[in-house]
């Protein structure tokens, strides 16, 4: 699963990185305690122009047909195993798929049944990257307008396995422009990253709270845990 990632290279960097153009806003800001229901940038392409374009949108993604935005708290991720078959997904599969740029993510490994031990997952290179996602538009009663989005995940590779069974899909820099642009759901694209080009290292219990968010939540730490990296 994916419920916490960090995207802490600049906006000017992302838009460079990803090809496209940017206005500053609060949500494009560096921020290393990403949480559902936050508003962040997705990559999408444009309805009308059909180019890239940078997006603020909800992580929690709230399919246009439902009643209400309740939906979206259990919808933050996507199993990727079966999305081409959830009523909540499906047609945003077909439509509407979008790029979540990101530089690292959290997972917690389970050492007993009261302790966990949070790492930190990025690439060795240090790069960003992009999770492939799904994003909606939503009409409240009221008249307002929500665009959402959900991570989509898969089986854990042979770095995350000792930490958690799932992981957050991560595409290839080649890959981008295929989940954004083919006519079909490029399904095959929905696999375990490489997992030697990836890094974990733990961190602080500091980033369990979601109103810490600096740089150094995601500074290496000894564990006072013993993990199975021990």
């Amino acid at each position: 699963m994916c419920g916490r990632y960090v995207r802490s290279s600049t906006d000017e960097l992302l838009a460079s990185y990803f090809g496209v153009s940017y206005t500053p806003y609060p949500w494009t800001a560096p921020s290393f305690n990403i949480t559902p229901q936050s508003t962040q940038p997705i990559i999408r392409l444009n309805p009308r122009t059909h180019k890239r374009e940078l997006a603020p949108s909800r992580w929690g993604l709230i399919p246009s047909w439902a009643k209400d935005s309740k939906i979206g708290l259990k919808t933050f991720n996507a199993r990727s195993e079966d999305i081409d078959t959830k009523p909540v997904f499906r047609q945003s599969l077909k439509e509407r798929r979008c790029l979540i740029p990101a530089d690292a993510f959290y997972e917690w490994q389970k050492i007993t049944t009261k302790d966990r031990q949070p790492f930190v997952i990025a690439l060795n290179s240090r790069q960003p990257f992009a999770f492939p996602g799904l994003w909606d538009r939503w009409h409240d009663q009221d008249g307002s307008i929500l665009d959402t989005f959900s991570i989509l995940t898969t089986s854990a590779n042979a770095l995350m396995a000792p930490i958690h069974d799932r992981m957050p899909v991560i595409l290839s820099p080649t890959d981008n422009d295929a989940w954004l642009q083919s006519k079909e759901p490029p399904l095959q694209l929905l696999r375990p990253f490489d997992a030697t080009q990836m890094l974990a290292w733990p961190v602080s219990d500091r980033v369990g709270n979601v109103r810490n968010n600096d740089p150094t939540l995601i500074e290496p730490i000894t564990p006072r845990k013993r993990t199975l990296f021990d």
